[in-house]
């Protein structure tokens, strides 16, 4: 890895999953990496106050997995070592899909880890602390971006510690992983500068989690369930996920006026009302290890700063800054940790000129929409249920109608399954979906589909 430092200090704002991992992909450019961070970040691995979403099902997808080893390499033994338990991909999860009770399941020859949120982001923080020149400062919370009086460049960043006193910290990169990028776009306003434009997908998502003991006669046939809801009527699903310590999480979802119960006894009857009665089963019986959390997700929101004409040197915002995802999908720390892995790659490319921080976020801007089309592609789909908010794509019959003849014909073929996997874990881009012999098979079973119905 290139070693040639291009600053004396960077700043990140935020110790969350994009904070973290973009610190790792700037500590070989730095002599010193400042994280500022809201929260006092606990010891143990548990939830706290910053990120109330910690405490719902997450999922670490096979190209977050591979990210995060490329950014710090054996991460894969660290989740072991904390207690991940291992995935079979598509043999031991127990997938079931509309038309489908289950998915067939199978071995696809590749295996991640399930943990909590908070087990997986302190695993990184772990390393992150391990790297000398990066010190994280807990308790510190930024209040400001600071841009010099032309507004051209920023020069740093305003915050308050734990005591409540105010400091200025200055800076040669300010990267913004403070979630919602509100501190991006404060800076921008203030300095006359236009904000980006916004693409939103509205679904009122609401979810409830509970964890459960392991049960002693827990089915063996499966590690995980996924049950989607049916559009375009039945808008309830649910996710079923191992933990460390043997324990399970349970995280049921509603959209669009459907609001899982904040009770136990409202969770398990919401649970038998699932399409499937798999995750009701499981956890009826079930040890309950704690109460039931709530959250709400309103809308998936891209933010397109690669249509911005200029943009202030040594300012970058990543991962929910620039697109928060459906977190139904499971996308979210996979595409920070790739994003980070990108600035990375655009670190290490040997300077165009002698300014390479003015050149980093405008070639960021330039490669991040073709990280972000896949995921986003699959937020798209929402628009199947009434009532989403949004402009829905003019070719979203078609697509849809597409996906299902693909799954169909993934049920029948292992290889096109195995595909299939590879694009949900954006291993692989949505592009390979355009291949002629692909696309032709897909075709076939459309009009198989079709003409099913009519008879």
């Amino acid at each position: 890895m290139a070693s040639t430092l291009i600053g004396k200090q960077a700043v990140v704002i935020g110790a969350g999953m994009g904070g973290l991992v973009a610190a790792g992909a700037l500590a070989n450019y730095f002599e010193q990496v400042i994280v500022l961070e809201r929260d006092s970040l606990p010891s143990e691995p548990t939830p706290r106050a910053g990120t109330p979403q910690a405490r719902h099902v997450h999922a670490l997808l096979l190209s977050g997995q591979r990210a995060l080893s490329e950014l710090f390499p054996g991460f894969e033994q660290d989740l072991a070592r904390a207690g991940g338990v291992r995935l079979q991909s598509g043999l031991d999860t127990r997938f079931e899909p509309p038309g489908y009770n289950p998915f067939p399941q199978r071995d696809l020859g590749c295996c991640g880890y399930a943990a909590s949120r908070p087990t997986i982001e302190r695993a990184v923080r772990r390393r992150v602390e391990g790297l000398a020149n990066i010190m994280l400062r807990q308790r510190c919370r930024v209040t400001e971006v600071l841009a010099s009086p032309n507004g051209e460049a920023v020069t740093g960043v305003r915050c308050e510690n734990g005591e409540g006193a105010s400091e200025m910290i200055a800076t040669d990169l300010v990267v913004d992983a403070s979630g919602r990028g509100t501190l991006t776009l404060a800076l921008l306003q203030s300095i006359g500068r236009p904000l980006p434009e916004e693409t939103t997908i509205g679904i009122d998502l609401s979810y409830s989690t509970c964890v459960f003991a392991v049960p002693d006669d827990a089915p063996t046939e499966w590690k995980s369930v996924i049950t989607l809801a049916e559009a375009p009527h039945n808008r309830r699903g649910g996710i079923l996920f191992p933990l460390e310590s043997d324990r399970w999480m349970a995280t049921l979802s509603g959209r669009l006026g459907e609001v899982p119960p904040g009770d136990a006894e409202g969770f398990l009857t919401y649970a038998r009302s699932l399409r499937t009665p798999t995750i009701y089963n499981a956890i009826k019986y079930a040890r309950r290890l704690d109460g039931v959390a709530r959250y709400g997700f309103p809308e998936s929101v891209r933010r397109h700063f690669e249509r911005l004409d200029g943009f202030p040197r040594g300012l970058l915002p990543i991962g929910d800054a620039i697109c928060r995802f459906n977190p139904v999908y499971g996308q979210g720390m996979s595409v920070a940790a790739l994003e980070a892995c990108l600035l990375q790659r655009l670190l290490e490319r040997p300077a165009g000129n002698s300014d390479p921080i003015a050149g980093l976020a405008p070639a960021f801007f330039a490669e991040v929409p073709t990280l972000i089309e896949t995921p986003w592609s699959v937020a798209t789909l929402d628009f199947a249920f009434p009532n989403t908010r949004g402009q829905r794509p003019t070719d979203f019959e078609m697509t849809r109608n597409f996906g299902i003849a693909l799954t169909r014909l993934a049920a029948e073929d292992p290889a096109v399954h195995k595909l299939t996997v590879e694009v949900q874990h954006l291993l692989k881009p949505r592009s390979v979906y355009r291949d002629p012999a692909l696309v032709q098979r897909v075709l076939a079973k459309m009009t198989e589909t079709a003409l099913a119905g009519r008879g």
